[in-house]
């Protein structure tokens, strides 16, 4: 039997400052939006640019939240498991992002930066000292801080991307949080669709085997997937249709079982 591919692990200390840095740009560029800019829709149902705007707030205050109640008593969820968790939380997901929103709104105008930068401040009081296997009660069941923290990079590099989208102004992506949302969805998708048919290639972050069938050992692999991390994250996220991504040429795919997309997305 083929042995068990191990985890990966991710640098706490990276983690945490790819954090701080895609918030920062996130932040810079909201702060010129006036109130029709905030007003603006998303591809994300019907939040508007607002609502997107407090859910990557509420990405980052929740590191503080759950550091501030009790440790729950084991680890049930990994980074690679919270993204093929999220789906059946989605509901109260929105509740939270539209009250905060509104709270927002009152308090701080048309100024979405303060929100931000609050939260920005008190990231960096209480994420900074906490050891990164301390354990936090979350939504999807109880995680290390430092998976915790992987998964607040994913939020806010997939919805800088929206941010973009809806705004027209580019959110630059920190390079450390880009590779590890990149990593972390290639992962989710490996576990999703195990096996070693298919080779996806994310250059230069990222190479996972997937897929039932012939495990490939040497040579050219057969099945090859390769694209571009932006591109892939879009993909794992249901931003980008597969399709649209093959057409466009920012996804190459060859061999009869390099169709990936009825394992797309990976992000629930």
């Amino acid at each position: 039997m083929p042995s068990r591919a191990r985890a990966r692990s991710y640098d706490p200390a990276k983690t945490r400052t790819a954090v701080t840095a895609q918030l920062r740009r996130v932040r810079e560029a909201v702060e010129g939006l006036d109130e029709k800019g905030l007003a603006a829709p998303t591809r994300l149902g019907d939040w508007t640019v607002r609502e997107l705007i407090a859910h990557l707030a509420m990405a980052v205050s929740s590191v503080s939240r759950l550091l501030e109640r009790p440790a729950p008593p084991a680890r049930e969820v990994t980074a690679t498991g919270w993204a093929t968790a999220t789906a059946a939380h989605s509901a109260a997901i929105d509740t939270d992002t539209r009250a905060l929103a509104a709270d927002a709104a009152d308090a701080a105008g048309t100024d979405p930066g303060g929100l931000l930068e609050r939260e920005a401040a008190r990231f960096a009081e209480t994420a900074a000292v906490a050891p990164g296997d301390r354990l936090l009660a979350t939504r999807v069941g109880a995680m290390r801080l430092d998976d915790y923290l992987v998964t607040r990079c994913v939020e806010l590099v997939v919805h800088a991307d929206d941010l973009t989208a809806a705004t027209g102004v580019p959110v630059p992506h920190d390079r450390q949080a880009l590779a590890t949302a990149a990593r972390v969805l290639a992962d989710a998708l490996a576990a999703k669709a195990p096996g070693g048919s298919v080779e996806v290639r994310i250059p230069p972050f990222a190479v996972v085997q997937c897929v039932e069938g012939p495990r490939h050992t040497r040579g050219t692999p057969p099945n090859v997937v390769e694209t571009d991390p932006l591109t892939w994250i879009r993909l794992a996220t249901g931003r980008l249709a597969w399709a649209e991504a093959l057409e466009s040429a920012r996804l190459t795919a060859s061999g009869d079982r390099a169709d990936l997309s009825a394992h797309l997305p990976v992000l629930g």
